[in-house]
Order: C-alpha cells, then structure tokens, then sequence
C-alpha cells in the first residue's frame, strides 16, 4: 500500500516538475516570436490584380449556376410514344425535355460518365427510379398525367434535369411562336 502511495506521489511530482518546464519554455518562445514576425508590403498591382481575379472568378460562377442556358429538347413521337434520348456525362444531355401530357414518355438513358453519382437516375413526382450501367442505353417508360415541370435527378440529388409536361394545344402555340420569330428574322 505504501508502496502505491509512493509510485503516485513520484509521478505526481514528475508531471508536476515537467509541466512547469515545458510552461516557462513556452513563455520564452512568445517572448521570442514577437520579434521574428514584420510586416510584408506588397505591391499595389499584386493587390489589385488578385482582387480583380477573384471578383472575376465569382461573378464566372454566379454567372455558370444562375444565368447559363440549359438544352431544351421536344421529344419525338415514334409508334406513339415519345421518346428522347439523353446522354449522362458529367450531367444531363439534354437536361430539359418538354412532351406531351397523357402520351407514354420512353426516356432513354446513354451513362458514359463513370461517376457513381450518376449510377441511378430518379424521378420521385412519378415514384420511378433507374440503375444506368455504363455505355448501355436503359429505358423508363411512364405516362404524364398533369401538365406541369417535373425534376428528374441522380441519386445524390447533384445533377437535375426537367420534364415539362405541356398541354398539346400549348405545344401548338409554342411551335407557332417559334416559327414566326424566326420569320421575322
């Protein structure tokens, strides 16, 4: 028993004893660094050119995630149904596809992407989901019901696409539209 008690106080004593060594080494070094330490000017062309790239590279990237166009596609009716083809690679290609509502939709997937992320696309307004192996097309087929957008996405939710589900006489109107802006060209 006596024993122990000398153990604990010879470490007790120990800790104690190199604590306070470290304590007054530590002491010595911030006395020290304070003196190491001096201000570096720097140009001011260095400050403004870094500045300007960064306000640069913001703006790229607000333009990229807010402003850029993203592919629109009409789906094309074969046999009665319509159909787009869709190329995974790095995203969705094209990432909206307008068709027509109450015609069955075949959406054929091309995955070259070999990301993980992309293994599966998901589109949850029609409870439908699709493994995509590589270099293969895979086909979901479904009928649109209401017109309206609706997202489709990969299994993490970092890549989208929109189905715009459109009335047929609003898809008239669309075509009209177009083809008289471009008469007016």
């Amino acid at each position: 028993m006596k024993s122990n008690q000398v153990i604990f106080t010879g470490l007790l004593s120990l800790g104690l004893i190199l604590g306070n060594v470290q304590l007054s080494q530590a002491q010595m070094d911030m006395t020290q660094s304070g003196q190491k330490f001096s201000r570096i000017e720097q140009p001011l062309s260095l400050k403004l050119l870094v500045t300007l790239g960064g306000l640069g590279l913001i703006g790229a990237e607000v333009w990229w995630f807010l402003f850029s166009k993203s592919q629109s596609k009409q789906a094309t009716t074969n046999q009665g149904i319509q159909e787009v083809q869709i190329t995974v690679n790095g995203g969705y290609n094209p990432d909206r596809i307008r068709v027509n509502v109450g015609q069955p939709v075949r959406l054929n997937f091309l995955r070259k992407d070999p990301s993980s992320c992309l293994e599966k696309v998901i589109l949850p307004d029609f409870h439908k989901a699709l493994d995509l192996p590589m270099n293969q097309v895979s086909s979901l087929e479904f009928i649109p019901n209401q017109v309206g957008d609706y997202t489709f996405h990969c299994g993490m939710n970092m890549f989208r696409g929109v189905l715009e589900v459109q009335d047929t006489n609003s898809q008239e109107n669309h075509n009209s539209q177009k083809s008289e802006s471009v008469a007016s060209v």
